[in-house]
């Protein structure tokens, strides 16, 4: 993107790439096939942000659109027992892409980059279990089947919260109101009460150090070409912490998120710094709040 003179297509690449993330302590064919299903899923994602920013629905429209949208994948990643799990990528590309300007052409762009990026992770994990098997069959076959485990209650209940505090957000910050929904996904992944608990006080923990480190980078007002060798170390950094631990994960995630979005969309630092902040804090307090009354509601429904 770079060369073509486009970083405002670099979102769309970053969010692709993600999709390396997914299955890094799983066998390579069973990787290979969570990621294409991770890469489908955030593909669709951009798509359905991109088409509610070019029909410009209203603002509560989206974040209604995004809130299913994190319904279905968090049911989609919990069926399959993908790794890491949740809706929080999915719900992050989503409402981003709703948030800035397009045209029907950028549709296009959407399928183009965000395609070539996934392909390109795909290529990358197969070449690195070729080189490791000796063996393109044991690098594409799958030990595990894919066998989907419906159960919806979390599901559903990531869709409220999500729902909730997006709507709370966006009456605080029209721009930014997806990352209130972020955490909240984040945070009623779990199925358990202790889990969701512990997520919440890492997401905001850990992001709002995060941001730390995304404000002096975006302060220094590095060159292009710096700040898009920082994205890379940082997605680097986030998959080899992602599956160990959340919370210190997010001091890799977090100026990432901050970065990519400021190379796509130019931001001043102060925005989005404090905007990230005070919406991961209200996206945690809505999850933490949904994710009590979730429990109590099983507790009392199994005391029947």
């Amino acid at each position: 993107m770079f060369l073509l003179g486009r970083m405002d297509l670099s979102i769309y690449a970053s969010f692709g790439a993600l999709a390396s993330l997914y299955g890094r302590f799983h066998y390579y064919g069973d990787r290979i096939r969570m990621q294409l299903g991770a890469g489908i899923i955030f593909i669709t994602s951009m798509l359905l942000g991109t088409l509610l920013s070019v029909l410009d629905t209203d603002i509560t429209v989206r974040i209604m659109v995004v809130a299913l949208l994190a319904t279905l994948v968090t049911g989609v990643v919990s069926g399959y027992r993908w790794h890491p799990g949740g809706a929080t990528f999915a719900v992050f590309a989503a409402g981003a892409v709703a948030t800035m300007p397009a045209e029907w052409i950028n549709v296009a762009q959407v399928l183009v980059v965000a395609s070539a990026s996934v392909l390109f992770s795909l290529l990358l994990t197969a070449v690195l279990g070729l080189l490791r098997t000796r063996s393109w069959t044991k690098v594409f076959r799958p030990l595990q089947p894919a066998v989907f485990r419906a159960d919806w209650s979390v599901p559903v209940t990531v869709g409220v919260g999500a729902l909730l505090a997006g709507l709370i957000g966006q009456t605080f910050d029209d721009d930014h109101w997806y990352w209130a929904m972020v955490a909240a996904s984040v945070v009623l992944a779990g199925a358990a009460i202790d889990s969701r608990l512990i997520r919440s006080l890492q997401r905001f923990t850990g992001t709002s150090l995060g941001v730390l480190v995304a404000a002096v980078l975006l302060w220094l007002e590095l060159p292009t070409l710096a700040i898009i060798a920082a994205v890379i170390l940082l997605q680097a950094a986030a998959e080899l912490l992602i599956g160990r631990n959340y919370g210190v994960a997010m001091l890799a995630v977090t100026p990432l998120a901050l970065l990519t979005v400021s190379l796509a969309s130019p931001t001043p630092a102060e925005i989005l710094v404090v905007d990230r902040v005070f919406e991961t804090f209200i996206g945690s307090l809505i999850g933490t709040i949904v994710a009590l009354i979730s429990a109590r509601t099983r507790r009392e429904q199994e005391q029947l």
